[in-house]
């Protein structure tokens, strides 16, 4: 196996997806404020997880996306996942038929939506054969995001399957968004209800964390969504990633650890060791599902 250090390629870019949290408007601001300086080449926009979720509105997203463009980042403006209302699917449909910067489809219904206009298919459209991929791509799909709990050697052969053009994304840090659902678990946790949840999400910067009867963490809640408890951490894997031809690696924000991660992939496509990069308090790392292994597990790099 190749040390980080080896990867000497300038082939990838890297991305940071979608705020999942529901962070503080401030700290939110100074989140991407911080991304705009930042060696990040693409940033996902927008509230993907819950149309309760207010604190930014629709035109506070797109002032983001203006300041990201103009510090010259390539910005993607994500729908949600799962759409429950007609006024979520309003929402949905009007982000897919603005001009001014690129979507990732979180669902098919923006993919029906974009009208064949270019996009980028999202992790939760769960394309795993070339059939679904080239169709995608007649659907105007430039980018894929691979599902999370791919390994390599179904990577490496569904990458073989892939259009040409179509490039392809993975994410390499991160808690993984594994479901949706209709209920939210942050309100049950409480014993709210859904549309008295009081936002309680927000004092859970990083999602909450479930533990089994043996006190062992299992997932994270993040209201209607469920997370993996660990961190996924790829890093380790970039040279692996590269040499199987990855155009995109993407980290997906937690509340500690993220600028870190970004700035040991920029280290690490100019040849460079990276520095270790730090976790939220309490949280530990997994790669199994690369390894062909349980998602949970963590297989030390050696």
């Amino acid at each position: 196996m190749e040390t980080p250090s080896a990867c000497q390629s300038s082939s990838y870019s890297i991305s940071v997806g979608p705020l999942l949290y529901y962070w503080s408007r401030q700290d939110t601001f100074d989140f991407y404020a911080a991304l705009a300086t930042s060696p990040a080449d693409i940033i996902y926009l927008g509230e993907t997880v819950c149309s309760r979720r207010h604190l930014l509105r629709s035109a506070d997203w797109l002032d983001l996306a203006t300041m990201l463009r103009d510090a010259g980042k390539h910005v993607v403006l994500s729908t949600r996942t799962l759409i429950e209302t007609t006024a979520e699917a309003n929402a949905m449909r009007q982000l897919c038929e603005q001009d001014r910067f690129p979507v990732e489809a979180g669902e098919m219904g923006a993919v029906a939506a974009r009208k064949g206009e270019p996009f980028v298919a999202g992790p939760h459209l769960n394309a795993y054969n070339g059939d679904a991929l080239r169709w995608l791509h007649k659907q105007g799909a430039m980018r894929f995001v691979v599902p999370l709990e791919m390994d390599r050697d179904a990577l490496e052969a569904l990458i073989a399957e892939a259009p040409p053009a179509m490039e392809v994304e993975v994410m390499v840090w991160g808690r993984m968004p594994l479901a949706f659902s209709a209920r939210c678990f942050t309100a049950r946790h409480f014993r709210l209800n859904k549309d008295d949840c009081q936002f309680r999400c927000s004092e859970h910067p990083d999602g909450l964390d479930l533990r089994t009867r043996d006190s062992q963490d299992f997932l994270a809640i993040n209201g209607i969504q469920t997370q993996s408890a660990a961190c996924l951490d790829l890093l380790d894997e970039v040279p692996a990633l590269v040499k199987i031809g990855i155009d995109v690696l993407r980290v997906s924000p937690q509340s500690r650890g993220t600028l870190e991660a970004i700035a040991a992939l920029d280290a690490m496509r100019d040849g460079v060791a990276p520095a270790a990069v730090p976790l939220p308090d309490g949280m530990a790392r997994c790669n199994g599902y690369w390894h062909g292994r349980a998602g949970i597990e963590l297989v030390e790099y050696v």
